[in-house]
């Protein structure tokens, strides 16, 4: 390999190894305006987007220990490495292509050492994120507490209710005799 192409497989193959996620996508008539905002879309959410030669991507693939196989790569390919949180990043590559007539299609990824394909990145995309997930747990967690923390204060609440109305009857039974 040239020593330009020997420096890129060396940075992607780094990439793989440092980034836990990834997807390859494939895209068509993405124009330099789109291309860019896909690059800031991605970056905001702490990840990258290389756009790589098939054989860079498979020997940098291979020497990173993960085999891909050329004939799944049509077309012209990159390489999203993700940051944080992988399914919200997929979603937000899936909503980006949705937005602009499919420019990009997911080929496959990588999310925690796995492999998937391209359908199953879809699926995985329509599972909640992190936090989302953080929030439906500590919303489970926290609905009987808080029930149980109304019961507690209906029953401290109700104490002087009732010495109130008790005393109320009291002076009414006691006008009412007088």
């Amino acid at each position: 390999m040239r020593a330009e192409k020997e420096l890129l497989k060396s940075e992607i193959r780094e990439k793989i190894e440092r980034f836990e996620s990834f997807v390859v996508m494939q895209y068509k008539s993405l124009t330099a305006n789109t291309a860019n905002d896909f690059r800031r879309e991605v970056g905001r959410i702490g990840g990258d987007v290389e756009v790589v030669r098939k054989r860079v991507l498979l020997k940098a693939a291979e020497d990173a220990g993960l085999q891909l196989e050329l004939s799944s790569l049509p077309g012209h390919i990159g390489i999203v490495f993700f940051g944080k949180d992988p399914i919200e990043s997929t979603k937000t590559v899936i909503k980006f292509s949705q937005d602009r007539e499919k420019v990009i299609q997911l080929i496959g990824g990588r999310f925690d050492g796995k492999l998937y394909s391209g359908a199953d990145v879809e699926r995985l995309s329509t599972l909640p994120g992190k936090d989302e997930m953080r929030s439906q747990l500590l919303s489970v967690l926290e609905a009987p507490l808080s029930q149980t923390l109304a019961v507690i204060e209906a029953l401290l609440t109700s104490v002087p209710y009732c010495l109130d109305n008790k005393g109320k009857l009291e002076e009414n039974t006691e006008k009412t005799e007088s």
